[in-house]
């Protein structure tokens, strides 16, 4: 994996980490498929992601750190992410390792899914 891959990522988890959702959303394909790990199902596209964000941080605070990256044979990348959880009262809800895998077509993510 190229260290342009992983920079990208790096900086993409810590605008997410910051709230700046249209700075993560800027390395989405406009019709992007992804995860509603929240909630559950899935939602595509840029409005669709910003909403279930939106929402997301009105109910709780999630941290993610990537911790390591692969390539699988398929292309995917993987990303190891410590992700810490707490409610909006503070109470820690989740401290785990999740994997983020992504499948990215010009440039940009097409597609994200959640493996524990």
């Amino acid at each position: 994996m190229s260290a342009e891959i992983e920079q990208l990522f790096h900086e993409m988890y810590a605008a997410f980490n910051r709230r700046e959702i249209d700075r993560v959303l800027a390395k989405m394909h406009p019709d992007v498929d992804w995860p509603n790990g929240w909630e559950g199902g899935r939602v595509h596209g840029h409005d669709a992601v910003r909403d279930y964000w939106m929402r997301q941080f009105k109910a709780v605070s999630a941290n993610v750190e990537p911790q390591s990256f692969r390539t699988e044979e398929d292309g995917c990348i993987v990303v190891q992410v410590h992700q810490v959880v707490h409610d909006v009262s503070g109470t820690l809800l989740s401290d785990s390792m999740v994997e983020h895998v992504y499948r990215i077509e010009n440039g940009l993510i097409q597609k994200m899914d959640i493996r524990p």
